[in-house]
């Protein structure tokens, strides 16, 4: 979501340009704007292949299984695979982005990155879905004619990446310091392949199991919700890992002593904890949503619209975003609002505001 909010801003400047540039400017490949682009970009869900084969990517069927245990069918996965994408690529399987986050590239339904170590296994899973090396290369040629000598190589697949990916990679950047538009259009062709449609759903499959093994420890003897499935899904897309035991018990100790009075402040303190950073100086992403946030939420809780199982999710949620570390937490507010937005089901996340409490 924060490389949606920074791209965008990116792209408009790029797109701009100066009103007194004197030489016509050829477009660029791709289109101005991330909403321009999902007009015309594969789309993430249970799609029908290139050649029209309806509903051809694969689940195996253990892990369906598994994956059912905590009331996710085919359907509900690619509901879940959707509500991931749009955040991050508005809803595209491609949306690549630049190093304006120190990541070299992000692409894909969940942004995996060079820098993260996250799109290294990516690549290697797409050039293993072809039976030959002679099949492989000759996708490279089609997609990727220009930089998939480069993305491919040895010196890119490694974690981390070695110093000539790293050159090159940055070489591929614009003056404007967002990628130049060949790289963009080779990347947006290699994952809106069919074969990178199955890695990107197999990589999804696995994270939505070890969602489930997380989900059954955090929310231990407790019903799994969708709420639950789909607060679970964005922490560990975001930030990787969950709460520790010895952190949950702590937490909910303090919670079931704590007395009916002070029920209320507890949780508008975490909310004014919330407004106060995202109006400091090095919090991004927030700038359209926190004041609207913090009416609404605490409108909530005046009209008794926050029910347990979202007070203690709320909680849970402000000390795992609180320890959000990218860029020196420069994106904590930001976790916390996303995250708030899918446990209350009001808030604004980049701009999109859904529900209201005040009217």
């Amino acid at each position: 979501m924060r490389r949606l909010a920074i791209l965008i801003a990116g792209l408009a400047l790029a797109a701009g340009g100066s009103a007194m540039a004197q030489t016509p400017v050829e477009p660029p490949v791709h289109p101005q704007t991330p909403q321009e682009i999902a007009k015309t970009c594969r789309k993430v869900g249970d799609v029908a292949s290139r050649d029209g084969r309806p509903q051809f990517l694969k689940i195996a069927p253990e892990s369906a299984a598994r994956l059912a245990e905590i009331g996710l069918d085919r359907a509900g996965i690619f509901a879940l695979m959707a509500e991931t994408s749009i955040p991050e690529t508005v809803g595209c399987w491609a949306m690549p982005v630049g190093n304006f986050d120190s990541q070299l590239i992000s692409v894909g339904m969940s942004q995996w990155n060079f820098g993260t170590g996250s799109l290294q296994p990516v690549l290697k899973a797409w050039r293993a879905q072809f039976r030959s090396g002679r099949a492989y290369r000759k996708a490279v040629r089609e997609l990727a004619p220009v930089y998939g000598k480069l993305l491919f190589s040895r010196d890119c697949l490694k974690v981390p990446v070695g110093d000539k990916c790293r050159a090159g990679v940055l070489a591929a950047h614009g003056s404007d310091g967002w990628l130049n538009p060949v790289i963009f259009a080779e990347l947006t062709a290699i994952f809106e392949s069919d074969e990178m449609l199955q890695v990107q759903a197999d990589h999804y499959v696995e994270l939505l199991e070890a969602v489930r093994i997380d989900l059954l420890r955090v929310f231990a003897g407790q019903p799994i919700t969708r709420r639950k499935v789909r607060w679970a899904v964005d922490t560990k897309v975001q930030q990787g890992f969950f709460p520790l035991d010895e952190d949950l018990a702590r937490v909910r100790g303090k919670l079931a002593a704590m007395p009916e009075s002070e029920r209320w402040d507890r949780l508008r303190a975490i909310f004014n904890w919330y407004r106060s950073l995202s109006l400091t100086i090095d919090q991004d992403g927030v700038k359209r949503d926190f004041d609207w946030n913090y009416q609404q939420w605490n409108c909530m809780i005046d009209k008794g619209m926050i029910d347990p199982e979202a007070y203690e999710m709320l909680h849970l949620t402000f000390i795992r975003s609180r320890t959000a570390v990218g860029n020196s937490g420069r994106w904590q507010a930001l976790t916390f609002s996303r995250r708030a937005k899918i446990i209350l089901g009001i808030g604004s996340v980049s701009g999109r505001r859904d529900g209201n409490c005040t009217g």
